[in-house]
């Protein structure tokens, strides 16, 4: 192995410098990147985020979403949907794991680690 090798970068050290605390299981934007909370990360204290790998995640339940479709991070609902507006994340932070039909509260996300863009 390398000697200069950190660590395999599946995961994130995060320290949370929002307001609230952040749940297990919670996707978490860490600059351009999305992840997921693999503890209850408290306001002020550091966890970790996985940013590579396929976890359950809210989506808009009217979207339909199919399977290797990129999902755009809503900021305003806090979930998953297939469109973007002002504000939102996109790019190729994450995709559809599996087809998401409408009426379906979450869906299958693969988070890739790639930085994506802020949708002006």
């Amino acid at each position: 192995m390398a000697t200069n090798h950190v660590r395999d970068g599946r995961m994130l050290d995060y320290t949370n410098s929002t307001s609230a605390d952040i749940t297990s299981g919670q996707v978490v934007p860490v600059g351009m990147v999305l992840g997921v909370a693999m503890d209850d990360i408290a306001v002020g204290e550091s966890g970790v985020v996985g940013v590579d790998g396929v976890f359950t995640v809210p989506r808009v339940s009217a979207a339909e979403i199919n399977q290797g479709e990129t999902l755009t991070w809503v900021v305003a609902s806090r979930s998953f949907d297939n469109n973007a507006a002002t504000g939102d994340i996109t790019g190729a932070t994450a995709f559809a794991a599996e087809a998401a039909g409408t009426g379906a509260a979450n869906l299958a996300g693969k988070f890739t680690g790639v930085p994506g863009t802020v949708k002006s």
